[in-house]
Protein backbone atom coordinates (compact mmCIF):
# COMPACT_ATOMS: atom_id res chain seq x y z
CA UNK A 1 0.00 0.00 0.00
CA UNK A 2 1.74 3.11 -1.45
CA UNK A 3 1.00 6.74 0.92
CA UNK A 4 2.56 5.51 3.84
CA UNK A 5 6.47 5.98 5.28
CA UNK A 6 6.14 2.44 6.01
CA UNK A 7 8.12 3.06 9.91
CA UNK A 8 7.13 4.41 13.19
CA UNK A 9 9.69 6.01 15.78
CA UNK A 10 9.15 4.68 18.63
CA UNK A 11 11.26 7.31 21.60
CA UNK A 12 11.67 5.90 25.39
CA UNK A 13 12.59 9.23 27.05
CA UNK A 14 13.99 7.66 30.11
CA UNK A 15 16.70 5.82 28.47
CA UNK A 16 16.92 8.32 26.05
CA UNK A 17 17.03 5.81 23.03
CA UNK A 18 15.11 5.59 20.23
CA UNK A 19 14.31 2.64 17.19
CA UNK A 20 12.64 2.36 13.78
CA UNK A 21 10.56 0.06 13.79
CA UNK A 22 9.12 -0.71 9.71
CA UNK A 23 5.43 -0.93 9.68
CA UNK A 24 4.89 -4.24 8.33
CA UNK A 25 1.93 -5.42 7.33
CA UNK A 26 -0.50 -4.29 10.52
CA UNK A 27 -4.06 -5.46 8.93
CA UNK A 28 -5.19 -2.13 9.90
CA UNK A 29 -8.74 -1.69 8.61
CA UNK A 30 -7.59 1.71 7.08
CA UNK A 31 -4.06 3.51 6.61
CA UNK A 32 -2.45 5.78 8.97
CA UNK A 33 -3.79 7.68 11.29
CA UNK A 34 -6.48 7.51 13.81
CA UNK A 35 -6.80 3.67 12.40
CA UNK A 36 -2.60 3.19 13.04
CA UNK A 37 -2.50 5.54 16.49
CA UNK A 38 -6.00 3.41 18.05
CA UNK A 39 -3.48 -0.18 17.34
CA UNK A 40 -0.31 1.29 18.23
CA UNK A 41 -2.34 2.28 21.92
CA UNK A 42 -4.00 -1.57 22.19
CA UNK A 43 -0.87 -3.18 21.44
CA UNK A 44 1.85 -1.01 23.43
CA UNK A 45 -0.39 0.92 26.42
CA UNK A 46 -0.61 -1.47 29.84
CA UNK A 47 -4.29 -2.04 30.46
CA UNK A 48 -4.98 0.34 33.53
CA UNK A 49 -1.77 2.56 33.12
CA UNK A 50 -1.94 6.06 35.21
CA UNK A 51 -2.07 8.17 32.05
CA UNK A 52 0.71 10.42 34.23
CA UNK A 53 2.83 7.31 34.23
CA UNK A 54 5.95 7.15 32.23
CA UNK A 55 4.23 4.22 30.63
CA UNK A 56 1.34 5.83 29.32
CA UNK A 57 2.56 5.88 25.09
CA UNK A 58 1.72 9.44 23.65
CA UNK A 59 1.40 8.65 19.84
CA UNK A 60 1.76 11.19 16.82
CA UNK A 61 0.74 10.34 13.82
CA UNK A 62 0.56 12.62 10.08
CA UNK A 63 -2.17 11.21 7.70
CA UNK A 64 -1.80 9.65 4.37
CA UNK A 65 -2.55 12.67 2.65
CA UNK A 66 -0.73 14.75 4.29
CA UNK A 67 2.34 16.65 2.31
CA UNK A 68 0.13 15.90 -1.15
CA UNK A 69 -1.85 17.55 -2.87
CA UNK A 70 -5.00 16.87 -1.12
CA UNK A 71 -7.26 20.21 0.23
CA UNK A 72 -7.51 20.25 4.13
CA UNK A 73 -4.66 17.18 5.10
CA UNK A 74 -2.07 19.53 6.80
CA UNK A 75 -2.96 17.87 10.16
CA UNK A 76 -1.54 15.54 12.91
CA UNK A 77 -3.07 13.70 15.45
CA UNK A 78 -1.73 13.02 19.06
CA UNK A 79 -3.07 10.11 21.00
CA UNK A 80 -3.11 8.64 24.18
CA UNK A 81 -4.57 7.55 27.44
CA UNK A 82 -6.17 10.92 29.00
CA UNK A 83 -5.70 12.53 32.47
CA UNK A 84 -8.59 14.54 31.61
CA UNK A 85 -11.35 11.18 31.42
CA UNK A 86 -8.91 8.06 32.18
CA UNK A 87 -10.47 7.27 28.46
CA UNK A 88 -9.07 7.34 25.18
CA UNK A 89 -7.86 10.76 24.04
CA UNK A 90 -7.48 11.73 20.54
CA UNK A 91 -6.99 15.19 19.53
CA UNK A 92 -5.99 17.12 16.40
CA UNK A 93 -4.28 20.57 15.37
CA UNK A 94 -3.63 22.23 11.68
CA UNK A 95 -1.26 24.86 10.62
CA UNK A 96 2.30 24.62 8.79
CA UNK A 97 3.48 22.54 11.26
CA UNK A 98 1.64 19.22 10.19
CA UNK A 99 3.81 19.36 7.45
CA UNK A 100 6.93 19.66 9.04
CA UNK A 101 6.42 16.48 11.12
CA UNK A 102 5.88 14.40 7.99
CA UNK A 103 8.69 14.99 6.55
CA UNK A 104 10.65 13.56 9.54
CA UNK A 105 9.38 10.33 6.99
CA UNK A 106 7.32 8.37 9.85
CA UNK A 107 3.47 7.34 10.39
CA UNK A 108 3.70 7.55 14.02
CA UNK A 109 6.12 8.35 16.69
CA UNK A 110 5.22 6.38 19.80
CA UNK A 111 7.16 8.24 23.25
CA UNK A 112 6.86 6.46 26.24
CA UNK A 113 9.14 6.74 29.69
CA UNK A 114 10.16 10.06 31.76
CA UNK A 115 13.16 12.31 31.54
CA UNK A 116 14.58 13.40 34.54
CA UNK A 117 15.02 17.14 33.41
CA UNK A 118 13.34 19.10 31.07
CA UNK A 119 13.57 18.22 27.49
CA UNK A 120 13.15 19.08 24.03
CA UNK A 121 12.81 16.39 21.73
CA UNK A 122 14.64 17.04 18.21
CA UNK A 123 12.82 14.56 15.32
CA UNK A 124 14.38 14.12 11.78
CA UNK A 125 14.25 11.25 9.13
CA UNK A 126 17.50 9.50 11.56
CA UNK A 127 15.64 9.31 14.57
CA UNK A 128 15.80 11.62 17.72
CA UNK A 129 18.11 14.44 19.33
CA UNK A 130 17.28 14.72 23.38
CA UNK A 131 18.23 18.19 24.35
CA UNK A 132 18.05 19.03 28.02
CA UNK A 133 16.05 22.33 28.34
CA UNK A 134 15.98 23.07 31.93
CA UNK A 135 15.74 26.94 31.46
CA UNK A 136 12.81 26.87 29.41
CA UNK A 137 10.45 25.96 32.55
CA UNK A 138 7.80 28.35 32.92
CA UNK A 139 7.67 29.75 29.48
CA UNK A 140 4.63 30.74 27.52
CA UNK A 141 3.87 28.55 24.23
CA UNK A 142 4.50 31.34 21.55
CA UNK A 143 7.96 32.41 23.34
CA UNK A 144 8.65 28.65 24.23
CA UNK A 145 8.37 27.78 20.01
CA UNK A 146 10.39 30.26 18.67
CA UNK A 147 12.95 28.81 21.02
CA UNK A 148 13.17 25.22 19.70
CA UNK A 149 12.40 26.52 15.93
CA UNK A 150 15.44 28.81 16.77
CA UNK A 151 17.56 26.51 18.78
CA UNK A 152 16.98 22.88 18.16
CA UNK A 153 15.45 22.47 14.70
CA UNK A 154 17.40 19.72 13.05
CA UNK A 155 19.41 20.72 10.22
CA UNK A 156 20.47 19.03 7.19
CA UNK A 157 20.87 19.05 3.19
CA UNK A 158 17.24 19.72 1.98
CA UNK A 159 15.40 19.74 5.02
CA UNK A 160 12.23 21.95 4.62
CA UNK A 161 10.89 24.43 7.06
CA UNK A 162 10.66 23.00 10.37
CA UNK A 163 8.07 23.29 13.01
CA UNK A 164 7.19 22.41 16.40
CA UNK A 165 4.92 21.69 19.43
CA UNK A 166 5.09 22.71 22.50
CA UNK A 167 3.24 23.04 26.05
CA UNK A 168 2.76 25.87 28.31
CA UNK A 169 3.15 26.26 31.75
CA UNK A 170 -0.17 24.81 32.65
CA UNK A 171 1.55 21.64 30.64
CA UNK A 172 4.01 21.24 32.66
CA UNK A 173 2.34 21.80 35.84
CA UNK A 174 0.12 18.92 34.93
CA UNK A 175 -3.26 20.36 34.19
CA UNK A 176 -5.49 18.02 33.26
CA UNK A 177 -7.15 20.30 30.50
CA UNK A 178 -3.59 21.35 29.44
CA UNK A 179 -3.22 21.65 25.29
CA UNK A 180 -0.30 21.22 23.05
CA UNK A 181 -0.01 24.33 20.83
CA UNK A 182 1.80 24.98 17.43
CA UNK A 183 1.95 27.90 14.40
CA UNK A 184 1.39 29.91 17.69
CA UNK A 185 -2.29 29.61 17.79
CA UNK A 186 -3.21 26.27 16.44
CA UNK A 187 -4.02 23.56 19.54
CA UNK A 188 -4.13 20.09 19.86
CA UNK A 189 -7.08 21.33 22.38
CA UNK A 190 -9.19 18.69 24.27
CA UNK A 191 -8.07 15.96 26.23
CA UNK A 192 -5.39 16.86 28.28
CA UNK A 193 -2.67 16.05 26.41
CA UNK A 194 -0.20 18.70 27.41
CA UNK A 195 -0.30 16.95 30.75
CA UNK A 196 0.69 13.90 29.18
CA UNK A 197 3.80 15.63 27.81
CA UNK A 198 4.50 17.28 30.83
CA UNK A 199 4.08 14.39 32.98
CA UNK A 200 7.08 13.08 31.05
CA UNK A 201 8.85 16.64 30.94
CA UNK A 202 8.66 16.69 27.41
CA UNK A 203 8.72 20.90 27.05
CA UNK A 204 7.87 20.00 22.89
CA UNK A 205 9.16 18.67 19.84
CA UNK A 206 10.37 19.96 17.12
CA UNK A 207 10.82 18.34 13.16
CA UNK A 208 12.39 18.53 10.31
CA UNK A 209 13.37 16.48 7.32
CA UNK A 210 13.47 15.79 3.65
CA UNK A 211 11.06 12.64 3.38
CA UNK A 212 7.79 12.37 0.66
CA UNK A 213 5.19 9.93 0.77
CA UNK A 214 4.89 8.32 -2.13
CA UNK A 215 1.01 7.96 -3.54
CA UNK A 216 -0.40 5.33 -6.38
CA UNK A 217 -0.95 7.93 -8.83
CA UNK A 218 0.52 11.18 -8.02
CA UNK A 219 -0.93 12.55 -11.28
CA UNK A 220 -3.99 11.32 -11.19
CA UNK A 221 -4.28 13.10 -7.75
CA UNK A 222 -3.01 16.34 -8.87
CA UNK A 223 -5.86 16.46 -11.00
CA UNK A 224 -8.44 15.54 -8.40
CA UNK A 225 -6.88 18.41 -6.58
CA UNK A 226 -7.60 20.96 -9.52
CA UNK A 227 -11.24 19.55 -9.78
CA UNK A 228 -11.60 19.63 -6.35
CA UNK A 229 -10.61 23.64 -6.20
CA UNK A 230 -12.99 24.30 -9.32
CA UNK A 231 -15.79 22.29 -7.96
CA UNK A 232 -15.72 23.43 -4.12
CA UNK A 233 -13.67 26.79 -3.66
CA UNK A 234 -16.15 29.39 -4.52
CA UNK A 235 -19.17 27.92 -2.99
CA UNK A 236 -21.78 29.84 -0.37
CA UNK A 237 -20.30 27.25 2.73
CA UNK A 238 -16.46 28.28 1.71
CA UNK A 239 -17.19 32.12 1.24
CA UNK A 240 -18.88 32.07 4.51
CA UNK A 241 -16.17 30.70 6.29
CA UNK A 242 -13.81 32.64 4.26
CA UNK A 243 -16.11 35.79 5.46
CA UNK A 244 -16.42 34.88 9.18
CA UNK A 245 -15.06 31.58 10.17
CA UNK A 246 -16.49 30.10 12.86
CA UNK A 247 -17.75 32.68 14.36
CA UNK A 248 -20.74 32.87 12.46
CA UNK A 249 -22.25 30.21 14.49
CA UNK A 250 -22.80 32.72 17.25
CA UNK A 251 -25.88 34.33 15.62
CA UNK A 252 -26.99 31.07 14.20
CA UNK A 253 -26.97 29.25 17.80
CA UNK A 254 -28.99 31.80 19.42
CA UNK A 255 -31.48 32.04 16.98
CA UNK A 256 -32.24 28.58 17.60
CA UNK A 257 -31.74 28.58 21.16
CA UNK A 258 -28.97 25.92 21.44
CA UNK A 259 -25.99 28.83 22.57
CA UNK A 260 -25.59 27.32 25.96
CA UNK A 261 -25.57 30.51 28.52
CA UNK A 262 -24.96 30.95 32.03
CA UNK A 263 -23.59 27.43 32.65
CA UNK A 264 -25.86 25.50 30.72
CA UNK A 265 -28.72 27.39 32.15
CA UNK A 266 -30.21 29.38 29.08
CA UNK A 267 -30.01 28.65 25.27
CA UNK A 268 -29.84 32.38 24.69
CA UNK A 269 -28.29 35.45 25.77
CA UNK A 270 -28.95 38.80 25.69
CA UNK A 271 -25.83 40.14 24.64
CA UNK A 272 -25.11 37.74 22.07
CA UNK A 273 -24.97 40.95 19.43
CA UNK A 274 -21.94 42.12 20.98
CA UNK A 275 -19.76 38.71 20.66
CA UNK A 276 -20.72 37.98 17.45
CA UNK A 277 -18.84 37.69 14.52
CA UNK A 278 -19.85 40.58 13.23
CA UNK A 279 -18.97 43.00 15.92
CA UNK A 280 -15.31 41.69 15.52
CA UNK A 281 -15.08 41.84 12.03
CA UNK A 282 -15.90 45.31 11.73
CA UNK A 283 -14.15 46.69 15.48
CA UNK A 284 -11.11 45.21 14.44
CA UNK A 285 -8.44 44.47 11.54
CA UNK A 286 -9.51 40.81 10.83
CA UNK A 287 -8.07 39.00 7.88
CA UNK A 288 -8.57 35.38 6.99
CA UNK A 289 -5.74 32.97 7.50
CA UNK A 290 -5.16 29.70 6.28
CA UNK A 291 -3.09 26.34 7.01
CA UNK A 292 -1.21 24.89 4.43
CA UNK A 293 -3.16 23.33 1.30
CA UNK A 294 -6.67 24.94 2.20
CA UNK A 295 -8.60 27.72 0.34
CA UNK A 296 -11.13 27.86 3.30
CA UNK A 297 -9.41 30.34 5.35
CA UNK A 298 -11.41 29.84 8.19
CA UNK A 299 -9.08 31.45 10.86
CA UNK A 300 -9.59 34.79 11.95
CA UNK A 301 -6.26 36.58 12.58
CA UNK A 302 -7.17 39.32 14.17
CA UNK A 303 -5.66 42.70 15.76
CA UNK A 304 -7.34 44.51 18.37
CA UNK A 305 -7.50 47.86 17.78
CA UNK A 306 -8.86 50.36 20.81
CA UNK A 307 -9.34 49.82 24.36
CA UNK A 308 -7.70 47.91 27.10
CA UNK A 309 -6.52 45.19 24.74
CA UNK A 310 -5.41 47.10 21.77
CA UNK A 311 -2.26 45.80 19.62
CA UNK A 312 -2.88 42.19 20.76
CA UNK A 313 -2.63 39.91 18.01
CA UNK A 314 -4.36 36.51 17.55
CA UNK A 315 -6.11 34.10 15.65
CA UNK A 316 -9.46 33.49 17.35
CA UNK A 317 -11.54 33.84 19.10
CA UNK A 318 -13.60 30.88 17.58
CA UNK A 319 -16.99 29.96 18.17
CA UNK A 320 -16.35 27.28 20.61
CA UNK A 321 -14.32 30.23 22.53
CA UNK A 322 -16.96 32.47 22.12
CA UNK A 323 -19.34 30.31 23.69
CA UNK A 324 -17.19 28.90 26.78
CA UNK A 325 -16.70 32.91 28.02
CA UNK A 326 -19.17 34.34 26.27
CA UNK A 327 -22.69 32.29 26.44
CA UNK A 328 -21.13 29.98 29.83
CA UNK A 329 -19.70 32.61 31.82
CA UNK A 330 -21.46 35.60 30.34
CA UNK A 331 -18.34 37.81 29.18
CA UNK A 332 -20.16 40.69 27.52
CA UNK A 333 -17.69 41.93 25.52
CA UNK A 334 -15.84 39.89 22.61
CA UNK A 335 -12.82 41.99 23.08
CA UNK A 336 -12.63 40.45 26.32
CA UNK A 337 -13.27 37.53 25.39
CA UNK A 338 -10.07 37.51 22.80
CA UNK A 339 -8.09 38.50 25.59
CA UNK A 340 -9.26 34.98 27.77
CA UNK A 341 -8.69 33.50 24.53
CA UNK A 342 -4.69 34.44 24.25
CA UNK A 343 -4.03 34.09 28.24
CA UNK A 344 -5.39 30.44 27.81
CA UNK A 345 -3.06 29.94 24.56
CA UNK A 346 -0.18 31.03 25.90
CA UNK A 347 -0.81 29.27 29.38
CA UNK A 348 -1.54 26.29 27.25
CA UNK A 349 -5.52 25.48 28.56
CA UNK A 350 -8.12 23.99 26.28
CA UNK A 351 -10.08 26.78 26.13
CA UNK A 352 -13.84 24.86 26.08
CA UNK A 353 -12.56 23.44 29.46
CA UNK A 354 -11.56 26.47 31.29
CA UNK A 355 -14.87 28.31 29.94
CA UNK A 356 -16.80 25.68 31.72
CA UNK A 357 -15.25 25.58 35.13
CA UNK A 358 -14.67 29.12 35.08
CA UNK A 359 -18.90 29.41 34.57
CA UNK A 360 -19.34 26.18 37.07
CA UNK A 361 -17.73 28.37 39.42
CA UNK A 362 -19.36 31.59 38.68
CA UNK A 363 -22.84 29.94 38.77
CA UNK A 364 -21.85 27.94 42.75
CA UNK A 365 -21.02 31.38 43.62
CA UNK A 366 -24.39 32.85 42.31
CA UNK A 367 -26.45 30.13 44.49
CA UNK A 368 -24.27 30.46 47.27
CA UNK A 369 -22.56 27.31 47.53
CA UNK A 370 -19.25 28.44 47.15
CA UNK A 371 -17.43 31.43 48.24
CA UNK A 372 -15.40 32.66 45.21
CA UNK A 373 -14.11 35.87 43.73
CA UNK A 374 -15.96 34.87 40.00
CA UNK A 375 -19.01 36.69 38.93
CA UNK A 376 -21.08 36.52 35.80
CA UNK A 377 -19.24 38.55 32.79
CA UNK A 378 -16.54 39.69 34.94
CA UNK A 379 -13.26 38.92 32.65
CA UNK A 380 -10.75 40.27 35.47
CA UNK A 381 -11.98 37.44 38.20
CA UNK A 382 -11.91 35.46 34.86
CA UNK A 383 -8.79 35.97 33.96
CA UNK A 384 -7.44 35.47 37.85
CA UNK A 385 -8.30 32.43 37.49
CA UNK A 386 -7.26 30.98 35.01
CA UNK A 387 -3.97 32.01 35.69
CA UNK A 388 -4.36 30.40 39.29
CA UNK A 389 -5.48 26.95 37.19
CA UNK A 390 -2.25 27.17 35.33
CA UNK A 391 -0.17 27.69 38.31
CA UNK A 392 -1.88 25.23 40.32
CA UNK A 393 -2.76 28.04 42.92
CA UNK A 394 -5.59 28.54 46.07
CA UNK A 395 -9.01 27.30 43.75
CA UNK A 396 -7.33 27.02 40.29
CA UNK A 397 -5.15 23.92 42.12
CA UNK A 398 -8.63 22.56 43.31
CA UNK A 399 -10.03 22.90 38.91
CA UNK A 400 -6.48 22.11 37.55
CA UNK A 401 -7.37 18.21 37.99
CA UNK A 402 -10.61 18.87 35.92
CA UNK A 403 -14.25 18.74 36.52
CA UNK A 404 -14.73 15.33 37.79
CA UNK A 405 -11.94 15.39 40.89
CA UNK A 406 -12.46 19.50 40.87
CA UNK A 407 -16.44 18.96 41.34
CA UNK A 408 -15.93 16.65 43.84
CA UNK A 409 -13.65 18.30 45.94
CA UNK A 410 -15.77 21.70 46.21
CA UNK A 411 -18.83 19.50 46.98
CA UNK A 412 -20.05 20.44 43.32
CA UNK A 413 -20.92 16.95 41.36
CA UNK A 414 -24.30 16.89 41.10
CA UNK A 415 -24.23 20.56 38.99
CA UNK A 416 -21.25 19.55 36.92
CA UNK A 417 -21.66 19.34 33.62
CA UNK A 418 -19.55 16.68 31.36
CA UNK A 419 -19.78 13.17 30.08
CA UNK A 420 -16.51 11.01 30.83
CA UNK A 421 -14.74 13.93 32.44
CA UNK A 422 -14.98 16.16 29.29
CA UNK A 423 -16.94 19.35 29.05
CA UNK A 424 -19.55 20.05 26.07
CA UNK A 425 -18.96 21.91 23.18
CA UNK A 426 -21.47 24.89 22.04
CA UNK A 427 -24.55 22.94 20.99
CA UNK A 428 -27.08 22.57 23.51
CA UNK A 429 -29.05 18.85 23.09
CA UNK A 430 -31.71 19.66 24.17
CA UNK A 431 -32.35 21.22 20.84
CA UNK A 432 -30.54 19.71 19.26
CA UNK A 433 -30.67 16.12 20.32
CA UNK A 434 -28.29 14.52 18.16
CA UNK A 435 -25.73 16.48 19.92
CA UNK A 436 -26.67 14.34 23.08
CA UNK A 437 -26.18 11.06 21.40
CA UNK A 438 -23.06 12.49 20.10
CA UNK A 439 -21.61 13.73 23.62
CA UNK A 440 -22.75 10.72 25.29
CA UNK A 441 -21.13 7.80 22.38
CA UNK A 442 -17.67 9.86 22.15
CA UNK A 443 -14.63 7.72 23.12
CA UNK A 444 -12.60 10.88 24.78
CA UNK A 445 -16.60 12.24 26.14
CA UNK A 446 -18.38 14.95 25.67
CA UNK A 447 -16.97 15.44 21.84
CA UNK A 448 -18.76 17.52 18.87
CA UNK A 449 -16.06 16.61 16.66
CA UNK A 450 -16.53 13.31 16.41
CA UNK A 451 -20.26 13.75 14.19
CA UNK A 452 -20.15 17.20 13.94
CA UNK A 453 -24.17 16.32 13.87
CA UNK A 454 -25.47 19.55 14.55
CA UNK A 455 -25.02 20.11 10.72
CA UNK A 456 -27.61 17.70 9.62
CA UNK A 457 -29.78 18.84 12.60
CA UNK A 458 -29.61 22.68 11.51
CA UNK A 459 -29.41 22.31 8.64
CA UNK A 460 -32.66 20.58 7.83
CA UNK A 461 -31.75 16.67 7.10
CA UNK A 462 -33.68 15.56 9.74
CA UNK A 463 -35.33 17.19 12.53
CA UNK A 464 -33.99 18.56 15.87
CA UNK A 465 -36.50 17.22 17.81
CA UNK A 466 -36.46 13.50 16.04
CA UNK A 467 -35.74 10.49 17.82
CA UNK A 468 -36.63 7.64 15.50
CA UNK A 469 -34.06 7.02 12.64
CA UNK A 470 -31.50 9.65 14.33
CA UNK A 471 -29.01 7.13 15.28
CA UNK A 472 -28.63 5.31 11.70
CA UNK A 473 -27.76 8.91 10.17
CA UNK A 474 -25.66 9.96 12.86
CA UNK A 475 -23.56 6.61 12.38
CA UNK A 476 -23.21 7.98 9.00
CA UNK A 477 -21.67 11.11 9.65
CA UNK A 478 -19.91 9.20 12.45
CA UNK A 479 -18.38 6.78 10.40
CA UNK A 480 -17.22 9.38 8.04
CA UNK A 481 -15.30 11.73 9.79
CA UNK A 482 -13.66 8.35 10.89
CA UNK A 483 -12.21 8.25 8.06
CA UNK A 484 -10.81 12.22 7.75
CA UNK A 485 -9.15 11.31 10.87
CA UNK A 486 -7.63 8.31 9.33
CA UNK A 487 -6.37 10.82 6.35
CA UNK A 488 -6.35 13.15 8.57
CA UNK A 489 -8.55 15.63 7.35
CA UNK A 490 -9.92 19.22 8.32
CA UNK A 491 -13.36 18.80 9.78
CA UNK A 492 -14.84 21.88 7.59
CA UNK A 493 -13.87 19.88 4.66
CA UNK A 494 -17.33 17.60 6.02
CA UNK A 495 -19.39 18.89 2.86
CA UNK A 496 -16.47 18.51 0.34
CA UNK A 497 -15.30 15.18 0.76
CA UNK A 498 -18.68 12.60 0.56
CA UNK A 499 -18.58 8.85 0.74
CA UNK A 500 -17.52 8.54 -3.09
CA UNK A 501 -14.57 11.44 -3.51
CA UNK A 502 -13.56 9.80 -0.26
CA UNK A 503 -13.04 6.06 -1.78
CA UNK A 504 -11.26 8.29 -4.79
CA UNK A 505 -8.78 10.01 -2.86
CA UNK A 506 -7.77 6.80 -0.89
CA UNK A 507 -7.72 4.55 -4.48
CA UNK A 508 -5.54 7.57 -6.02
CA UNK A 509 -3.21 7.55 -2.65
CA UNK A 510 -2.43 4.12 -1.86
CA UNK A 511 -3.32 2.02 -4.64
CA UNK A 512 -5.87 -0.19 -2.91
CA UNK A 513 -8.87 -0.39 -4.70
CA UNK A 514 -11.84 0.80 -2.04
CA UNK A 515 -15.08 1.29 -2.53
CA UNK A 516 -18.16 2.45 -0.63
CA UNK A 517 -19.07 -0.41 1.65
CA UNK A 518 -15.75 -1.64 2.27
CA UNK A 519 -15.01 2.16 3.41
CA UNK A 520 -17.90 2.14 5.73
CA UNK A 521 -17.07 -1.40 7.31
CA UNK A 522 -13.67 -0.34 7.70
CA UNK A 523 -14.72 2.92 9.36
CA UNK A 524 -16.68 0.90 11.69
CA UNK A 525 -13.92 -1.11 12.57
CA UNK A 526 -11.57 1.54 13.88
CA UNK A 527 -14.80 2.88 15.72
CA UNK A 528 -15.13 -0.58 17.59
CA UNK A 529 -11.46 -0.34 18.25
CA UNK A 530 -11.56 2.65 20.13
CA UNK A 531 -14.41 1.44 22.05
CA UNK A 532 -12.18 -1.78 22.79
CA UNK A 533 -9.69 0.27 24.32
CA UNK A 534 -11.95 2.31 26.47
CA UNK A 535 -13.58 -0.94 27.85
CA UNK A 536 -10.30 -2.25 28.77
CA UNK A 537 -9.93 1.33 30.63
CA UNK A 538 -13.17 0.45 32.70
CA UNK A 539 -15.56 1.93 30.68
CA UNK A 540 -19.08 0.73 31.57
CA UNK A 541 -22.87 2.09 30.29
CA UNK A 542 -23.36 4.38 32.31
CA UNK A 543 -20.27 6.68 31.47
CA UNK A 544 -22.02 7.12 28.30
CA UNK A 545 -24.73 9.00 30.09
CA UNK A 546 -25.46 12.40 29.75
CA UNK A 547 -25.59 14.99 32.97
CA UNK A 548 -28.03 15.74 35.11
CA UNK A 549 -28.22 19.12 34.05
CA UNK A 550 -28.51 18.51 30.51
CA UNK A 551 -32.03 16.42 31.22
CA UNK A 552 -33.92 19.22 33.00
CA UNK A 553 -35.86 21.72 30.13
CA UNK A 554 -34.35 25.06 29.03
CA UNK A 555 -36.34 28.21 29.63
CA UNK A 556 -38.24 27.58 26.45
CA UNK A 557 -39.46 24.11 27.58
CA UNK A 558 -37.24 22.61 25.69
CA UNK A 559 -35.51 19.10 26.74
CA UNK A 560 -34.14 15.55 26.15
CA UNK A 561 -36.02 13.35 28.36
CA UNK A 562 -34.19 10.80 29.62
CA UNK A 563 -36.41 7.88 27.62
CA UNK A 564 -35.49 9.98 24.45
CA UNK A 565 -31.85 9.46 25.27
CA UNK A 566 -32.50 5.79 26.38
CA UNK A 567 -34.12 5.03 22.69
CA UNK A 568 -31.45 6.83 20.90
CA UNK A 569 -28.63 4.76 22.62
CA UNK A 570 -29.74 1.74 22.68
CA UNK A 571 -30.66 2.05 18.54
CA UNK A 572 -27.06 3.51 18.31
CA UNK A 573 -25.82 0.17 20.44
CA UNK A 574 -27.63 -2.27 18.11
CA UNK A 575 -26.66 -0.24 15.22
CA UNK A 576 -23.29 -0.69 15.72
CA UNK A 577 -23.75 -3.98 16.41
CA UNK A 578 -22.96 -3.97 19.93
CA UNK A 579 -24.32 -5.73 22.44
CA UNK A 580 -27.01 -4.30 25.41
CA UNK A 581 -24.12 -2.68 27.62
CA UNK A 582 -22.15 -1.64 24.49
CA UNK A 583 -19.75 -4.00 23.66
CA UNK A 584 -18.38 -4.45 20.56
CA UNK A 585 -18.24 -8.21 19.20
CA UNK A 586 -14.92 -10.30 19.36
CA UNK A 587 -12.85 -9.08 16.04
CA UNK A 588 -12.23 -11.91 13.54
CA UNK A 589 -8.88 -13.39 13.82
Amino acid sequence: MQGLHGRILFIDVSERTFSIEPLGDTGLPLPGGKALSTRLLLEHNPAGVDPLSPDNRFVIATGPCCGTSAWGASRYGVFSKSPQTGFYAESYSGGKTPEAIDRAGFDAIVVTGAADALTVLAIHPDGCDFHETPHLRGLETYAAEDALIQDYAPRGAGYGRPGAMVIGPAGENLVAFSVIENDYWRSAGRCGLGAVLGAKKIKGLVFAGDRKREVADPEGLKAFAREFREANGDSPAVKAYRARGTTQMVALMNTVGAFPSRYWSAGTCDHWERISGDVFHEQHEVTPHACLKCFMACGRKARIKSGPHKGLTIEGPEYETIYAFGGLCMVRNIDEIAHLNDLCDRLGLDTISAGNLCAMVAEASSQGRLDAPLTYGNADSISALLEQIAGREGLGDILADGIVKGAARLGLSDMAVHVKGLEPAGYDPRVLKGMGLTYGTSPRGACHLRTTFYKAELSGMISSDAVEGKADLLIDFEDRLVVFDCLILCRFYRDMYDWATLVRLLTLVTGTSWDEPSLRRAAARVVDDTRRFNIREGLTPEDDQLPRKLHEALPTGQVITREEYALLLNEYYRLRGWDESGVPPVPAA
